[in-house]
């Protein structure tokens, strides 16, 4: 009987210590990492612009951090993050994007869910003031992954998603970019000048949440000068856009090299199947792969571990992460010092 009553006294306090022990197991330490493009020349950054990029990039980490602290997946975090930067003119997607030849405005976006390799994607959208929402819907409320043009306004009305008029992409900056390309053009020069086309830069997010799932998200303008109906590497998955439960990327470069490359999901199959760190992975594909074939850019890494690396190979990348602890860190230019936690 006293063994009996033992027994079942000792139950309470074995539950007690199993419960303290759940609550001591730490949950992943969540990070957000961000890109707002590479190519960035500092000789021609405009007067201020330096300091409202800086500005944009923190605060779009603070909104993804916000998504991390509340615990909400990664996926919220990443879509969190990049609607900002679409938001801001100083960078190649949304708002700030780069007019094509006939002097229009085509977005492209893709979002990928490591957890369970789900990806919506879309591309050539002219009305959509955040494609990465419509990127995001196509995965969640459709049985496809990528969409295009007119289809995907089509699909984005369907689901009662707000149309903006195209005129809310027009900014100065962007428009004598085409104007300069246009008439180097005329000259018999390259259909794409040497300026515009090291602004071809894109945004991008990937992020690790509290239950150590990935997420990774790409919008962009696409390139200066571009015509019939060219879609870079941004949207289409495991070539500007891949996560899966190890790895997460997100590239900002010369697309139709990324696209070649596979870059993205070549980064991450060299994190799971060679087991390669961020840096290793990102640097090989970025750093070597990519300029050998005679392309250039750069792109985020994020691996399940919390480790992530920002390889790029020209003068600057708009660039940045966020910790648990919610405090930005950012950089622009190669020289800069980027914090590491």
């Amino acid at each position: 009987m006293a063994n009996i009553l033992s027994g079942l006294a000792a139950t309470p306090l074995l539950m007690a210590a199993t419960l303290a022990g759940a609550a001591e197991t730490p949950a992943a330490k969540t990070v957000l990492v961000i890109h707002a493009g590479a190519g960035v020349e500092r000789a021609t950054m405009l007067p201020g612009e330096e300091k409202s990029a800086r500005a944009a990039l923190e605060a779009a980490l603070r909104a993804g951090h916000a998504a991390l602290a509340a615990g909400k997946p990664a996926l919220d975090a990443v879509s969190a993050a990049i609607v900002v930067l679409e938001d801001a003119p100083e960078f190649n997607a949304g708002r700030g994007a780069v007019f094509t030849h006939d002097g229009k405005n085509e977005l492209d976006a893709a979002i990928m869910d490591g957890a369970t390799r789900r990806a919506g994607a879309i591309a050539g959208v002219q009305r959509i003031r955040n494609p990465i929402a419509l990127a995001r819907a196509v995965m969640e409320k459709s049985p496809h992954v990528m969409m295009t043009g007119a289809g995907a306004e089509a699909f984005a009305a369907s689901i009662g998603m707000t149309f903006v008029d195209p005129s809310y992409f027009h900014t100065e900056k962007r428009w004598k970019q085409l104007q300069k390309a246009l008439r180097a053009e005329k000259d018999g020069k390259a259909q794409v000048d040497v300026e515009t086309a090291k602004h071809f830069g894109t945004v991008g997010a990937v992020a690790l949440d509290a239950k150590g799932r990935l997420a990774a998200g790409t919008s962009t303008g696409g390139m200066t000068n571009k015509r019939y109906g060219r879609v870079g590497d941004s949207p289409i998955i495991g070539a500007g856009t891949y996560a899966n439960a190890r790895c997460a990327v997100s590239g900002t470069g010369w697309g139709e090299f990324y696209i070649r490359a596979v870059a993205a999901y070549d980064i991450c199959a060299r994190v799971e199947y060679a087991g390669q760190s961020a840096r290793e992975a990102g640097e090989a594909v970025i750093n070597r792969e990519i300029p050998k074939a005679g392309g250039d850019g750069g792109a985020i890494v994020l691996t399940s571990d919390g480790n992530f690396a920002l390889p790029f190979n020209t003068e600057g990348m708009y660039r940045g992460w966020i910790g648990a602890d919610g405090v930005p860190h950012v950089a622009i230019y190669e020289e800069d010092e980027l914090a590491e936690p």
